[in-house]
Order: structure tokens, then C-alpha cells, then sequence
């Protein structure tokens, strides 16, 4: 043999038999390694980590609760868009190969080579699904060794739609999110079959690297493996020239809030999610229950508007506060740095309320960085209500000025103006008064900033909110709407009081002489209501109220009693007040219609009580009905008259303000929702003169019925047997009415025995220009 063969032919053999040695040794090691491998029972029984999640009664998702955020979905129910933009970007000869693509390995181990280290991978979805089960994720050959062994076994055990759909639902994908259906929900609010290429394509470039590639923490790395996603979609024929260039253009609407499911019910889930974990403890958060609330999308976005609208005219009234903070700018070099975006982060957005850094002041506008790159001006009335805020005289730690941080909003223009984060809270709760089934709760101005639910935990004094139920104990005790009673000053003796003298006053100061017990509780008037607890008893009352659902403790026996000075929540005045709406009954709100396993089978269910069943009757049909009527007249003729914007005939409420403008209530209802509004701040302090609840409370009532009684006819509550009318004329308006009393109150006819009412509670022949001495003698409360 020639030399020169020798020296060609000798390495080549070594080459071979190197290789075939390693061949031999891989095969061994395959033949022991094999039988060792894990069973996949893991895979051919699947049952994932499914959270709780809850759920509008219209099906609308409000919350997910769970370490691992996923919603399950076949593949045939994933769109192919998705299923083109994962292959693409992951495995695109996934449905060719059989767990390992051999030609994928040549190109890493090749890539990998001429690197010097194992830099690029080859792993298939099949080779994915392994690691993501059985294996960690480092980098070593024995690693990927069984990372093959493994996709062999699964290939030969599952069919590939069947190992598509498990990776789906499996991978990793950031924020929480776990599978392609949760991500898509969680990066966009939508479901998987409503997203577009361009979603797809960013959902699919997450595998590689969620945190890397991540659209709320690194939006430019996740908009170029957005485009390499695109890129290797159109080379494989899934999209055209025309899909690549608008997928290309178009902009994503990111949620950074993961919590955001498109109907602001974070209070209702939170509640949602005690009551089942009350239940089931641990298993709540990994089992896949459902929750089925009582509430709609369409009346929870009512009151959620409507109470942010509310607060925020409130704030609005009271001024701008000036900076939230300062933003240190020496080392700004750009209106884009980074730092910019990074200073951010400690500012959370609030709906609609942005966070933004000035970054120039100049006469006539303002330019300001929003979260994201977005650089905006404020212009014209944009800022005038920061005006103060800008000039020179303003402090130093509130003024504006290059580096404040603000907060920006669009108005009704879609221009940029200045606002504020209100340092007020309020909480607004609805619900049917037949059965008690809550239709909206919003416990407060922004939950992520507050979690306290004043809606459900806040107990404040219900001022003239309460007055309503002083009322209904006095119509038991023999008064009547026309019983006439003095608005006059009084002073109520240490003797009394059990402390000092005490000199109670209007709310407006002003004092009208005689009136109705109707027109005293149309136009709100505390003389009235205490005249009438002191005759009637402050014990009596106490033990009275309680049937209405309140805590008797929690209004102890004085006669401060007549203006609201004990506690309540909102959520017992709604169930107070659906006494009056429903004709006498007291019935129990409940929040959670139905909690469900993962198939659907009905686990737990509220069985609600329902008005009309007497043996829920708490307050005579007579009583209902006249309080319900004296309440319809505080919206026609008294301290509600806003409401009237409505154009309705049947509304009927009360409104409050505690003493010193600290609470301010409105609380009223239609035959088919009650609604219970509050607005004030958590350490109680005043909210500025004249800020009522026909002001301050009222209209975030307005704002929601607005929008529930759309297409809801007019209804009244039927006239009970055994009330009787008369002619009543009222010493403040002048004016004969007809009244309806008890039966049994009827003045004694002559010749006949008298009523066994007490004289100064009798309906006496109508007073006229009655003065105080006269009145006292036709019995009027002194």
C-alpha cells in the first residue's frame, strides 16, 4: 500500500472506528438508560394545576386565583393561526419528525462547535414537553440524552395533536401565565380565539425565553422576536405578503395589569374567593373551581363609572395638590432613557389615571413621558387645574417642574389634561330586593391601591340616612305621615343625656315651624326626627331597628340616634332598605350564585330566600307602604331632587350627612333594585361645607341607575287593605293633600269610643298657619 494512501486512509479508519465505538457506547447507554426513564402517566393522565376562577353571572371572567394561571383548552379549540406562529417559532417539522429532529441537532451541534460551547439548542416541542415534566432545564449532554430518550417515548405512547395540546396548556409563557389560552388573556385580555397574527406572533416568540421576551417588562426585545416569529412564518407559507406587512405595523395593546379582566370587579372576585376558600381551603387554588357571581358586566361597569366619576368631581372640587414625587433628571440624557421608564415602575397607573414625568414646562404646555416611550403635551384647560401648581410662589415640594411625576388623563375631547390620584374613598352596592342577589358591588375608588372593601367592612355613621327607620318606628307607635310637629330649636338636659346639655341644630341651620312627619322627613329636618324618637323611646327604637338587620349595640339608646350617630355598613343598609323597596321583608344579599368543579357539576349553590314568603315579613305591609311613599317624596320634593334627572316617577330614597360633613350617603331604590351609595375618607374627616349627600353621594347613585333602569317600566307598590285616606294640609307648604293612616288611627267619630292612640298622636282636622303654642295644643311632638 503506497504511503501517501497510508497517511489518507489510517485517520479516516480511526475516525470510523471512534464513531462506531461511540455509537456502540451510546447504544449501551440508551439500553440501560431506557428502561430507567419516568412513566408517563404525568402525560397520558393530565390534570394540570387549573386556578379558581370566577365569573360574572354572563359569564364574564372577574379574577383568577391560583400559583399557576390556566385555562385549559383542546386543540381543536386553538385557533390555527396560533398553532402556525408556535411551530414556526418552536418546531417547524414537528408533525415530520418522531421526537427528535435529527437535522435540528446537526445545525446546533454545528452552531455549537464552532462556538466552543453549548450555546444554541435543538430541542423539538416533543423534547419540551420532557424537560417541562421530567427534566431540568441545564445545559448538559446526559440532560439532553434523556431529553430524546424521553420524546421517543412520548412520540411512540401519544399522537402529536395530543402532545401539541399539552404543551399548549403547559409551557411557561410569563406574568404567571401557564399555556397559550391564559397568556393570551393575560397579555391582552382576550381569549385565544379572538386573537389576531400579530398576538399570535408575540405569544409564540415567549417559549424561548418568558422573561427576556416579555411584553410588559421588555417590550423592545419582545417586538424583535415578534418579528423574527412574523419573518419565519411568511418563509413557511402560514401567512402572505399582505399578513406580514399589517402583522408588521400593527400595534399591540398590552395589559400590564394581569389582574385586568375587562370588568373592574376586584372586590367581588376577592369576595368571591374567601367564600370558596371558607369550603374547600387549599383545593381552591389548583382544582379548577369555577365561581358564578351574581353580578352583570353591565351593571358593575355602571357603578364603576359612576362612582370614579363621582370621586373624581369631588377632588376636582377641592383643588390640585400638587407632584405625587420628583424624578431625579441629572442623569436623563434623552426623552426615551430607560431610566425613565424604570422611575416609573414605582408609580402604578390607575385605570385611567396615568402616571407621567415632566419633562418640560414651558408658557402655555406642558410635555410629559408616559409609561412605555409615549411622549405627550398638555395644553389649553389641560392644565388649568394645576394651574397654581406651576407658578414659582408654589412649594417647593408640590410645585411642578422638570422631573415631577403627574397624573395625566384623557377628557371627553380625548385631549391630555392634569389630574390626581383622590385621596377620598366611596363605595356603591346594588341588588334585586326580592331575593337579595347583588348586581354591582365596587368597594372602593381603585382596589389595587386600596383592598380595604368599604362596601362591605367600613363602619360609618349613616347620619340622615338612618332617619327612615326612626320614621317606621314612630308609624308603629301611632304616628302618621300627616301627624304635625314642630321644627323648632330644642335643648336636651344633662339629665337627659347622661353627660351634658346638648343643643342639636339643623343641618342648613334654618327652622321652619310646623310641618308634616312627611315633609320633615322629605326635607330632612333633625328636629323633627328627634322629637319623634324622644316620644316614642330610645330603647324602643334600638330594639326596634334591629329587624331591619342592624346591630342594636352599634346604636346605643340616646337621641342621637335620630341623627345617624351609630354604625352601619353599606352592605346592611342595603339589606335595611330592601325592606322598605320589597313591601316588608327582610331578605339576605348574597354575592355567589354557584361554585362549580372543573366538569361543571355543581358543588355549591345559594338557595335565597324571597320576599312574599310571610314568614320573612319583618314590617307591616301598612308601614312599608307609607315609608315607601314619605321616601318617594324626598326624591320629588326634597333633599334628592337630582334624581329627578332620571325622568322617573318611582324612585324613593334618603339622604345622609353625618355630622360635620364626614359621611355622606344616598340610599334608595326602585321596586327592582335598591342601591346604596358612600363617599368619604377611611381616617374620617370633614369633606368641605355643603359636600351633602344630595351633593356628594347622590349623583354616583344617579350615574348607576341610569344605566340598570334603561327599559325598565315604572312600577309602585300595591296599597294595603286597612289604610284609610284623609285630608291632610301641612303648616309648612300650605297645601291639602290626601294622606293614607292606619285604619285603627282614625280620630273617634262622635258617640263613638275613642281610638286607642294617644291624643297628641291623633290626625286632628287639618292645622293652617298653625304657631307653636297651637300646635302643642293639637299634640304635636314637643
Amino acid at each position: 500500500m503506497p504511503a501517501a494512501l497510508r497517511w489518507i486512509l489510517y485517520p479516516v479508519l480511526l475516525v470510523v472506528g471512534v464513531a462506531l465505538a461511540a455509537t456502540a457506547l451510546l447504544g449501551i447507554a440508551v439500553i440501560l438508560a431506557y428502561p430507567q426513564l419516568p412513566s408517563l402517566e404525568l402525560l397520558t393522565d393530565y390534570q394540570p394545576k387549573i386556578p379558581l376562577r370566577v365569573f360574572t353571572a354572563d359569564s364574564q371572567l372577574i379574577g383568577e386565583f391560583g400559583e399557576e394561571r390556566r385555562d385549559l383548552v383542546r386543540i381543536a379549540e386553538v385557533p390555527a393561526i396560533m398553532k402556525q406562529a408556535i411551530l414556526a417559532a418552536e418546531d417547524e417539522r414537528f408533525y415530520q419528525h418522531s421526537g427528535v429532529d435529527t437535522l435540528g441537532v446537526l445545525r446546533a451541534a454545528y452552531s455549537n462547535f464552532l462556538g466552543g460551547s453549548k450555546r444554541q439548542g435543538s430541542s423539538t416541542i416533543t423534547m419540551q414537553v420532557a424537560r417541562n415534566f421530567f427534566l431540568s432545564s441545564e445545559k448538559t449532554y446526559t440532560r439532553k440524552l434523556y431529553e430524546a430518550l424521553l420524546a421517543f417515548k412520548i412520540e411512540h405512547n401519544l399522537a402529536k395533536d395530543e402532545i401539541l395540546q399539552i404543551y399548549i396548556n403547559q409551557i411557561y409563557l410569563g406574568q404567571r401565565a401557564y399555556g397559550f389560552s391564559a397568556a393570551a388573556q393575560i397579555y391582552y385580555g382576550k381569549t385565544l380565539k379572538d386573537i389576531n397574527v400579530a398576538e399570535a406572533a408575540m405569544l409564540a416568540g415567549l417559549p424561548k425565553a418568558p422573561s427576556a421576551y416579555n411584553p410588559v417588562a421588555n417590550p423592545k426585545r419582545a417586538k424583535l422576536r415578534q418579528m423574527y416569529v412574523l419573518r419565519r412564518m411568511h418563509e413557511l407559507g402560514s401567512i402572505n405578503d399582505t399578513q406580514l406587512a399589517e402583522a408588521q405595523k400593527q400595534a399591540l395593546s398590552i395589559k400590564h395589569d394581569a389582574n385586568n379582566f375587562g370588568v373592574h370587579a376586584e372586590f367581588v372576585a376577592e369576595m368571591a374567593r374567601q367564600i370558596a376558600y371558607e369550603r374547600f381551603q387549599e383545593d381552591t387554588y389548583n382544582k379548577g373551581l369555577r365561581v358564578i357571581t351574581t353580578i352583570s358586566r353591565a351593571d358593575q361597569e355602571a357603578a364603576y363609572a359612576s362612582l370614579r366619576k363621582g370621586v373624581m368631581d369631588y377632588d376636582r372640587r377641592h383643588g390640585y395638590r400638587g407632584a405625587e414625587g420628583y424624578v431625579d433628571m441629572k442623569d436623563i440624557r434623552s426623552d426615551q432613557d430607560e431610566e425613565l421608564e424604570e422611575a416609573l415602575v414605582d408609580y402604578d397607573d390607575s385605570d385611567d389615571l396615568l402616571a407621567a414625568i415632566v419633562l418640560e414646562i414651558h408658557p402655555g404646555e406642558v410635555r410629559a413621558y408616559l409609561r412605555g416611550g409615549e411622549l405627550i403635551s398638555i395644553a389649553g384647560d389641560g392644565f388649568k387645574f394645576a394651574a397654581r401648581m406651576l407658578d414659582e410662589k408654589a412649594p417647593a415640594n408640590k410645585r411642578l417642574r422638570r422631573g415631577a411625576v403627574i397624573r395625566v388623563a384623557k377628557d371627553a375631547k380625548k385631549q391630555w389634561q392634569i389630574t390626581q390620584l383622590p385621596e377620598v374613598e366611596a363605595a356603591f352596592i346594588a341588588a334585586s330586593p326580592v331575593d337579595g342577589a347583588i348586581r354591582a358591588l365596587v368597594g372602593g375608588f381603585d382596589f389595587n391601591r386600596n383592598k380595604f372593601n368599604h362596601a362591605t367592612q367600613a363602619w360609618r355613621q349613616p347620619g340622615s340616612s338612618f332617619k327612615p327607620f326612626i320614621y317606621s318606628a314612630a308609624l308603629e307607635k301611632g304616628y302618621t305621615p300627616a301627624s304635625v310637629i314642630p321644627d323648632e330649636p330644642i335643648v336636651i338636659s344633662a339629665a337627659e343625656t347622661g353627660s351634658q346639655a346638648w343643643e342639636p341644630r339643623n343641618y342648613d341651620g334654618k327652622y321652619e315651624g310646623p310641618m308634616t312627619m312627611r315633609t320633615g322627613l322629605a326635607r330632612s329636618k333633625n328636629m323633627i326626627s328627634i322629637r319623634l324618637l324622644k316620644s316614642i323611646g330610645t330603647q324602643y327604637t334600638q330594639d326596634y331597628v334591629a329587624r331591619f338587620g342592624f346591630d342594636p349595640e352599634k346604636h346605643p339608646p340616646y337621641l342621637t340616634m335620630a341623627l345617624g350617630a351609630g354604625s352601619v355598613t353599606p352592605w346592611q343598609h342595603l339589606t335595611a332598605y330592601s325592606v322598605f323597596a320589597n313591601g316588608g321583608y327582610k331578605i339576605e344579599p348574597y354575592i355567589v350564585r354557584q361554585i362549580l368543579d372543573d366538569k361543571g357539576k355543581v358543588l355549591a349553590e345559594t338557595q335565597p330566600v324571597v320576599a312574599g314568603d310571610e314568614q320573612l315579613r319583618v314590617l307591616d305591609a301598612r308601614n312599608a307602604y307609607l315609608m315607601d311613599s314619605m321616601m318617594h317624596d324626598v326624591v320629588r320634593r326634597g333633599t334628592a331632587t337630582k334624581a329627578l334627572s332620571l325622568k322617573r316617577g318611582d324612585l324613593a330614597g334618603k339622604t345622609g350627612t353625618t355630622n360635620d360633613y364626614i359621611d355622606a350617603w344616598f340610599c334608595g331604590y326602585q321596586a327592582t333594585v335598591v342601591g346604596i351609595a358612600w363617599i368619604g375618607f377611611d381616617q374620617p374627616k370633614k369633606l368641605g361645607n355643603n359636600e351633602t349627600g344630595g351633593f356628594a353621594a347622590l349623583p354616583m347613585w344617579i350615574g348607576f341607575m341610569e344605566k340598570a333602569l334603561q327599559g325598565v317600566p315604572e312600577s309602585y307598590m300595591e296599597l294595603p287593605a286597612d289604610l284609610v285616606a284623609i285630608n291632610a294640609k301641612d303648616p309648612a307648604s300650605k297645601t291639602l293633600r290626601a294622606e293614607f293612616i292606619y285604619k285603627e288611627y282614625l280620630p273617634p267619630v262622635e258617640n263613638e269610643e275613642p281610638a286607642a292612640v294617644p291624643e297628641q298622636q291623633q290626625v286632628p282636622a287639618p292645622v293652617v298657619d298653625a304657631k307653636p303654642k297651637t300646635v302643642e295644643k293639637k299634640g304635636a311632638v314637643n
